[in-house]
């Protein structure tokens, strides 16, 4: 149980510099939360993410079910999967969503079809009654060719034209994003130069992935705020 005096900790985990808590960051200084960033593969996670009241979980480029080529990543399901089953608040994004959905017992793969670009999400009826409904009219940030089975007792919270499995939910405390809604589109261009060979390899436009981001990017600060906001506020403690 949290003091509610006691100035809450996030434990931010991250798997490559640019890809962070964008505009969740603020978000969460702004509520006087006290975060910490660890780097998957060099920093320790488990007892951060053990201790923290929130475990954010980022995304990155590799593959949960690389565990050969990324040893590090044994130990991050482990670390999650233990903070899962004591039901402790914990949100992912992308491969973070990845990741709790495997250590949730899931089937991750790869989805056979790159998913990139700025474009609507469709909410299931339990999604049109989450925090995630702020983002019912609003084009989010899609990176990823991995996708995921539905956990054994999860929620479905959206979809896309692509794939079916988007944000679903695990109780009060648990939520999964595919997709960035954290994303800060002012600074898409580190997306770009970090992510090139991935673009070219799947023909992305990249002048137009830039001009689409500024054009639509800016509406979701005022969504992906209003979002987190939501979602903060109904965390069972």
């Amino acid at each position: 149980m949290v003091n509610p005096m006691t100035p809450r900790r996030v434990a931010v985990i991250r798997h490559m510099a640019f890809e962070d808590t964008g505009i969740f960051g603020e978000v969460l200084t702004q509520r006087g939360w006290t975060v910490s960033t660890l780097d998957a593969g060099i920093d320790d996670l488990a007892d951060s993410m053990r201790e923290a009241d929130l475990a954010v979980i980022l995304g990155g480029p590799i593959g949960v079910y690389e565990t050969e080529r990324y040893p590090f990543l044994k130990e991050e399901l482990l670390a999650l999967k233990n903070r899962l089953v004591a039901g402790c608040p914990t949100l992912g994004i992308c491969l973070g969503a990845q990741l709790i959905a495997s250590a949730l017992g899931a089937r991750v793969y790869p989805g056979g079809k790159k998913e990139i670009g700025w474009s609507g999400i469709r909410l299931t009826d339990a999604g049109a009654r989450s925090s995630v409904a702020a983002l019912a009219s609003q084009p989010v940030l899609h990176w990823h060719g991995d996708t995921f089975d539905l956990p054994q007792g999860a929620q479905l919270l959206a979809s896309s034209k692509i794939y079916e499995n988007q944000a679903f939910s695990l109780g009060s405390n648990v939520l999964a994003l595919q997709f960035h809604a954290e994303a800060d589109s002012r600074r898409i261009e580190q997306w770009l130069i970090g992510h090139t060979c991935e673009l070219s390899a799947a023909g992305i436009d990249i002048p137009a992935l830039r001009a689409q981001s500024q054009e639509v990017g800016s509406g979701l600060r005022a969504a992906g705020t209003r979002m987190l906001a939501d979602w903060l506020e109904q965390l069972s403690w």
